[in-house]
Parts: structure tokens; C-alpha cells; sequence
């Protein structure tokens, strides 16, 4: 089996040398087209990847086909290479956020094995956590597989397709609002007279740390807070400025944000119900 990849921007590359990495699949059967000529040399001058002329030649019975592009391509990408996906029937594995399953279904028939992955940034230093679901025409092992492939940049969590909204506030928007906090610490420091970079570092690792330790420990957040606010302390001196100034509310509200405009994405990209260039089914 190989696994193509239509599109290799940042993600794709990251899963890709994930995959190699990892030791799931020689580079020698990881197929790869963007239009990007100079991404695609750059991915294979660092992988060893081998790359195609074009989207219909990562298609083929035996591949994992990933569609790893933006969501507003995936309607020029489907009118190409629907009717070869069709002919062929590989598992399709689309990473392409706001492009549920359902639209996918509409270019390609429920008969089309197909998994919704969703990474996260984190996929680049293997640290990712990506949530997976498959339509009913994907099977166990096919499912397998996808979780296989994800699992190389990270953790993999199975999830009913109805939470990818939530999930990508949770997991897919969140980095960004940390990296912010992070800088936000930093600059603290800074304003105390510490070296930005070193800032940085501690910042990073305390924070780094901090999610490691509610991963793994079993305690709930408010446990670890009570055991680090000493009573008239510093730090719950620090926590009731983060609650006055609405810290929770805020990050409630960023993710709201995101779910909707996740949904505004996903209406704006679902193909009309029976798409003009959509192939017969048999």
C-alpha cells in the first residue's frame, strides 16, 4: 500500500515526515503533487518523498489517498479526480477543515470509503492531537490505518463527526491562543527585566509542563490550582486579576468564536447537492 498526498503545504509536510519518521512508511511509497512546485521540491529534498505531476497520479487502488488541502480547493480538486476516486475506491482521507464528510459524500457517493482527520499545528514536532471519523462505508481496518498515519505525528482520538466543531476550538484553534498566553508571560518577565528569549524558554516549559502533569496525573485543574495557592499568596494574588479580568469568559467565548465560523466555513464550501461534474455511480 502507499499513501498520496494531493497538496503538501505546511500539514501535509508535517504528517508526511511523521510517517517517515516514525518508520510507518518508507518514503519510497509516500506519493506527493501541489501545485507549489518550489513546496513540493523542498518536501522531497527533505524526505526523499516521490512526487507526481499531477493530482490524478497519486489516485490508485492500493493508495491512501490524503486530501490535505485548503477547503475552498476541494471543489476544483473533486471535479479532477472524482470520477478516477470512484473507479479506484481507496480510502480517502481529507484533513481539509469546514468540509464534513456529508460534502464529500455529495462528489463522491456514500459508497465512498472516506475518514475526516483533523491535526493540529503540533503535528510538526510530533505532538499533535488529531481526531478521526469515517462514514459508513469505511471499514475497521481502513479506519485503522488512518489512525495508524495520524498516530505518527501524535495522539489519535476517534470522535463522532458532530464534535469536529467543538474539537477544533479545543484542538485545532487552541495553540494559538496558548502561544499568545505564552508572550503574554514573557512580556511579563520582560517588564521585570529578564532577557526576552530566556523569558520565553520558562514560559514555555512552565506551561509545557503544566499540561503534562494534569495529562497524566488524573487531577482536576482546580485540584493543581488549590495546590499551588497558598492562602494570601502570590499566585492566588495573580489568579483573582486573571478571573476580574474575565480570563475564563474569554477563552468560553474564543471557543463559541470558533464553532461558528467553522459552520460559516462549511456552508460556504458544501457543493450544491448534485454537483454538474459529479461521475456515475455504479
Amino acid at each position: 500500500m502507499s499513501i498520496g498526498f494531493i497538496g503538501a503545504g505546511n500539514m501535509a509536510g508535517a504528517i508526511i515526515r511523521g510517517i517517515v519518521g516514525s518508520g510507518y512508511a518508507p518514503a519510497a511509497r509516500i506519493l506527493a503533487y501541489d501545485p507549489h512546485a518550489p513546496t513540493l521540491d523542498a518536501l522531497v529534498e527533505q524526505t526523499g518523498i516521490v512526487p507526481v505531476a499531477g493530482n490524478p497520479e497519486v489516485i490508485a487502488a492500493d493508495t491512501t489517498v490524503v486530501l490535505a488541502v485548503k477547503p475552498q480547493v476541494i471543489p476544483r480538486v473533486m471535479e479532477e479526480v472524482a470520477a478516477q476516486i470512484v473507479a479506484a475506491r481507496p480510502l480517502v482521507i481529507s484533513i481539509a477543515a469546514g468540509t464534513p464528510i456529508q460534502s464529500l459524500e455529495r462528489w463522491l457517493g456514500p459508497e465512498q470509503p472516506i475518514v475526516r482527520a483533523m491535526p493540529n499545528v503540533n503535528a510538526q514536532v510530533r505532538q499533535a492531537v488529531t481526531a478521526v471519523a469515517g462514514n459508513g462505508a469505511t471499514t475497521p481496518e481502513q479506519l485503522a490505518t488512518a489512525k495508524a498515519i495520524f498516530t505518527s505525528v501524535g495522539e489519535v482520538v476517534e470522535l463522532d463527526e458532530s464534535l469536529f466543531r467543538a474539537f477544533a476550538a479545543l484542538a485545532g484553534s487552541s495553540p494559538a491562543w496558548t502561544f499568545l498566553y505564552i508572550d503574554a508571560l514573557a512580556r511579563g518577565g520582560v517588564a521585570a527585566g529578564m532577557p526576552k528569549a530566556l523569558a520565553l524558554q520558562i514560559a514555555a516549559k512552565a506551561v509545557a509542563g503544566s499540561a503534562a502533569l494534569l495529562a497524566d496525573g488524573g487531577a482536576h485543574p482546580w485540584e493543581l490550582i488549590d495546590q499551588v495557592s497558598s492562602p494570601a499568596g502570590t499566585t492566588i494574588a495573580g489568579l483573582t486579576v486573571l478571573e476580574e479580568k474575565g480570563l475564563s469568559s474569554a477563552v468560553l467565548g474564543a471557543v463559541a468564536a470558533t464553532m461558528r465560523r467553522e459552520e460559516m466555513i462549511a456552508r460556504k464550501n458544501r457543493p450544491p447537492r448534485r454537483p454538474r461534474n459529479r461521475p456515475e455511480i455504479p
